[in-house]
């Protein structure tokens, strides 16, 4: 009976814990997934299992030896910090990955604490992190919030439009973008990039169809950044 409390419900605690964020994160096919939080959740509260419970597995004096589990938390966490920058990477202007990142961080406070049996708090921060992945995702669309695209324009050689032309060009859509940056490239052609800034992907849209007709424009990309 007591090695079920000590040992066989932390483990099972943790690896729930793991499986259920792992599992959202499976599902939105982030590179992190069920496998990897799963390992990440178990080796945590094994980790600090062993701390927590060093006089079972040693003949400790108290007097001489302290256990301090702490000291293991801290070195857990600083640990997985480096996994979780495995899974942060940049494109373009663009970041990936930190929601990844924070979920496997909170899997693996996660599983320290349910190795320390403190289960009021591991079970309410398992609940927690799940309705912060899945729940409030599902609010996102609903929420005031600006969309950032980058866009780059290529004009045709001797029909560049001047900042301010493109600046009124985009207020027709009720967008905004800066900073704006200039080159020349092959041929003799301007090609004008800057983010824009917006609150619907629906005028991003109309943008695009009206560069699609306009005369000057000889090419052009309007990127979403992923947020």
């Amino acid at each position: 009976m007591q090695t079920i409390h000590l040992f066989i419900l932390p483990v099972a605690g943790s690896l729930l814990a793991g499986g259920v964020i792992g599992f959202e994160r499976e599902f939105r096919g982030r590179p992190a997934g069920l496998r990897t939080h799963i390992l990440v959740s178990l080796a945590s509260t094994l980790l600090m299992l062993a701390a927590v419970h060093q006089d079972l597995w040693f003949a400790l004096d108290p007097a001489v030896v302290r256990i301090d589990p702490v000291r293991m938390a801290h070195g857990v966490l600083t640990g997985i910090g480096f996994l979780c920058g495995g899974v942060i990477f940049r494109e373009g202007l663009s970041v990936h990955g930190l929601t990844t990142a924070a979920s496997m961080w909170i899997t693996a406070a996660l599983g320290l604490l349910y190795g320390a049996g403190v289960y009021p708090l591991a079970i309410g921060g398992t609940a927690i992190a799940v309705l912060v992945l899945g729940a409030l995702r599902m609010a996102d669309p609903h929420l005031p919030q600006q969309h950032l695209s980058e866009m780059t324009v290529r004009f045709r050689g001797g029909q560049a439009l001047s900042q301010a032309e493109f600046t009124r060009l985009l207020a027709d859509h009720d967008l905004t973008a800066t900073p704006f940056t200039q080159r020349m490239v092959d041929g003799g052609a301007i090609e004008l990039a800057a983010t824009i800034r917006t609150v619907s992907r629906t005028q991003t849209a109309r943008l695009a169809e009206r560069l699609a007709q306009h005369p000057a424009v000889a090419a052009f990309e309007i990127a979403p950044r992923n947020d």
